[in-house]
């Protein structure tokens, strides 16, 4: 390495504009470019043939592959990682020597990852711990916490998320507890006969609370994802009536993943629990019982809210 400072170490052969702003402990290796208005947190790494432009912000603890290049508008926040070759965009619509009056601004929040040759649209948000798998192309906003892979990039599932059996079982009502606080998966009473089977519950005696609304979500394409809110007050109980769909449920300290594919198997969610329903199949009839009447002001629709909610 070069010149060690408390800028940091820089590799004799990159180039540091002046005017750019080096936190203390980066490394800034060989043929790296960084122009004179970006500003790069302390412990970074920016790796051979890394270039950020001028209007570029890198927080604290982020590494920057080989071959990646930031654009104008780009925010990365701390611990991010990108892997080699990832790609950033920052116009939707480029022409030769024509710019717009601003670049849309593209943000990576904090702990989330970008695998090598992912290709990232311009003007989106991947959300705090997310991982964007290698190759990619990310034409939306992606959630925190989500992993998403292809072309285009859809959620496959979440990190740091324990994926729980089904209960197979249909004699009689059990209750499974979960780690997320206050979850629970009941089995309700199940009657196969030749007629047709039937499924009973018996509210306050089977189910934790008794309900003031009822709604049922169906025809949603695999690809989608639902849910993804909590709710200050309302407890809600989720069966999948019909096909299947996955149930991701989340505390902000554990969060299990869960498959109701039959109809005798319910979700309870109390409130304060960040919900996610995706998986679906191509006949799945998700049935939704609440405590609550409809009400926006009792939902949390963004996590980093949630969380300083919950915190709170």
């Amino acid at each position: 390495m070069g010149k060690i400072s408390e800028a940091g170490c820089i590799h004799p052969q990159a180039i540091v504009e002046p005017g750019a702003k080096i936190g203390a402990g980066t490394r800034v290796w060989a043929f790296a470019h960084v122009l004179p208005g970006a500003k790069v947190g302390k412990q970074c790494n920016l790796c051979d043939h890394t270039f950020l432009e001028n209007d570029v912000i890198l927080g604290d603890e982020v590494t920057v592959k080989c071959g990646v290049y930031l654009w104008d508008g780009i925010e990365i926040q701390d611990r991010v990682f990108i892997g080699p070759n990832a790609t950033f965009t920052n116009d939707k619509f480029p022409r030769s020597r024509q710019y717009p009056e601003r670049f849309e601004r593209t943000v990576v929040c904090q702990g989330a990852s970008i695998g090598a040759n992912a290709t990232i649209l311009p003007g989106l948000t991947i959300g705090a711990n997310a991982m964007v798998g290698a190759g990619a192309v990310v034409t939306h906003d992606v959630p925190a916490n989500s992993i998403v892979t292809g072309n285009p990039a859809r959620i496959v599932g979440y990190v740091d998320t324990a994926v729980k059996p089904s209960l197979r079982s249909k004699e009689s009502t059990e209750v499974e507890d979960s780690t997320v606080q206050g979850v629970k998966l009941i089995r309700m009473h199940h009657v196969e006969d030749m007629r047709g089977d039937l499924c009973v519950a018996q509210w306050e005696s089977d189910l934790p609370f008794t309900p003031r609304r009822v709604f049922y979500v169906y025809n949603v394409p695999n690809v989608r994802v639902r849910g993804e809110h909590a709710h200050k007050e309302c407890h809600q109980f989720l069966v999948c009536v019909s096909g299947s769909v996955s149930v991701v449920v989340d505390d902000g300290r554990n969060r299990e993943e869960y498959s109701l594919d039959r109809p005798w198997i319910g979700l309870y969610l109390p409130p304060r629990v960040w919900g996610i329903q995706y998986k679906y199949s191509a006949n799945a009839v998700l049935m939704v019982f609440a405590s609550h009447l409809y009400d926006a002001d009792d939902y949390l629709r963004e996590y980093d809210a949630f969380l300083k909610f919950i915190g709170s």
